[in-house]
């Protein structure tokens, strides 16, 4: 579900909402350059031996764009599309989340250009140590921790803590999303998707949508989706239609969310699902909703498609799911707009937990992450509300302006700018 208006830069998206609140707070010509700029770039060459034996050179990245407010957070995405200007857009975004929920990082992004379904667990592997060890003088437990992303997983993080081991020793705060086993946390798998159920539970209260009677529609049924998907079920709403990029499926009933997922990891989509109507996934949006929620890739309400979605809700659950000229036409419309920076935050949030836990060599029960990751997720929530209802922000440009202007506050005490 590309844009319809062909390439376009993410990162010249991301700079249109940051010039706005920019604008808006009066930052300085200064201090904008030194908050838009990324600090450190570094792109690497990874040159792996496959299965087959010849050798395959792929291309990664990672992207520091500002450390103000603490060591960089972001994370490690493999997919053929995580190019410079993705991986440069996702880090600034990064950065504007961490600060709105108020953890002590900064932001960062890495990726590696590689569809991950292509290669085996042996070729993943050898493909994540090699860029483990090229990236690994930027990265360290004070410095800059990685986390999964789209097409990474607990299994990477396991990997990327080992080859950063074999060269520095045991440090299992150098990522975050790793396997209990190892130091990883109890809720961070969930996290990201129940933060997001957080994060609508408040909002359906304050727009007067019942949850028990909601009607969600989701794109995605990754680990974000997935996870959304069967908390929101558990809450009593009714997951009407879900889609992926290879299908889509229907049932205006209520779609067996646990018998979709299962369906989903064995058949590798919801295409063919038994339990409703097949559904064109370009038209998951258009389907009459209450919630909708894009969970998976970016610019998937667009131009094209945003003046005939049927919702009174968009909650982004995935990173600049929503372009900016989407963004106008769902304003026009009066569909508010959750976004992403605030939506998908529990994922952070926890890694924040999960970094203090492996510093402390202390675990928390699964209980206390949970209750800490809604005490913080509706922190952030009520105080993007406030400024909604004392302004005339949209939730987009409130989130934005609390997430720069603690960045740039943080920046200034600090004395980098001079």
């Amino acid at each position: 579900m590309a844009d319809q208006g062909g390439e376009r830069s993410a990162q010249a998206d991301m700079k249109v909402s940051f010039d706005l609140v920019a604008e808006r707070i009066g930052i300085s010509d200064g201090m904008r350059k030194l908050l838009i700029e990324p600090w450190r770039e570094l792109r690497v060459a990874l040159p792996v031996r496959m299965d087959d034996g010849h050798v395959e050179v792929f291309v990664g990245y990672r992207v520091q764009h500002n450390a103000a407010r603490g060591p960089y957070k972001g994370g490690v995405r493999f997919h053929p599309h995580a190019n410079a200007d993705e991986v440069r857009a996702l880090a600034m975004l990064m950065t504007w989340k961490t600060a709105l929920v108020d953890v002590p990082f900064g932001g960062a992004k890495g990726g590696v250009m590689v569809d991950p379904h292509q290669l085996s667990a042996a070729e993943l592997n050898r493909l994540t140590r090699r860029y483990t060890n090229n990236i690994q003088h930027l990265i360290g437990p004070h410095r800059d921790i990685p986390a999964p992303d789209l097409g990474s997983n607990a299994q990477t993080m396991a990997w990327m803590m080992d080859a950063y081991g074999q060269t520095n020793g045991y440090a299992p705060a150098v990522v975050t999303g790793k396997p209990v086993e190892i130091g990883g946390s109890l809720g961070r798998e969930a996290a990201t998707g129940r933060g997001a159920m957080y994060v609508l539970q408040a909002a359906a209260s304050d727009l007067g949508i019942d949850l028990q009677n909601c009607r969600i529609v989701l794109q995605g049924l990754g680990n974000v989706g997935s996870w959304f998907a069967r908390i929101a079920h558990e809450k009593g709403a009714r997951v009407v239609a879900v889609a992926d990029h290879l299908g889509g499926v229907y049932n205006d009933s209520l779609l067996d969310i646990p018998a979709l997922v299962e369906y989903s990891k064995a058949h590798g989509s919801v295409a063919g699902f038994p339990g409703g109507t097949q559904l064109d996934p370009e038209q998951i949006f258009m389907v009459e909703s209450d919630v909708a929620v894009p969970a998976a890739i970016e610019n998937v309400i667009n131009e094209s498609n945003a003046s005939k979605i049927q919702t009174r809700l968009v909650l982004e659950a995935a990173n600049h799911p929503v372009t900016p000229e989407a963004d106008a036409i769902l304003k026009e419309r009066n569909i508010p707009v959750l976004p992403d920076i605030l939506v998908n935050a529990g994922g952070v949030v926890v890694s924040y937990f999960e970094w203090t836990q492996n510093l402390q060599q202390y675990s928390w029960t699964e209980t206390q992450v949970n209750e800490a990751l809604k005490e913080r997720m509706l922190r952030a929530y009520n105080a993007v509300q406030s400024l909604v209802k004392s302004s005339d922000r949209t939730l987009r440009e409130a989130a934005y302006e609390i997430g720069v202007e603690r960045v740039a506050k943080a920046a200034e005490v600090r004395g980098f700018v001079v």
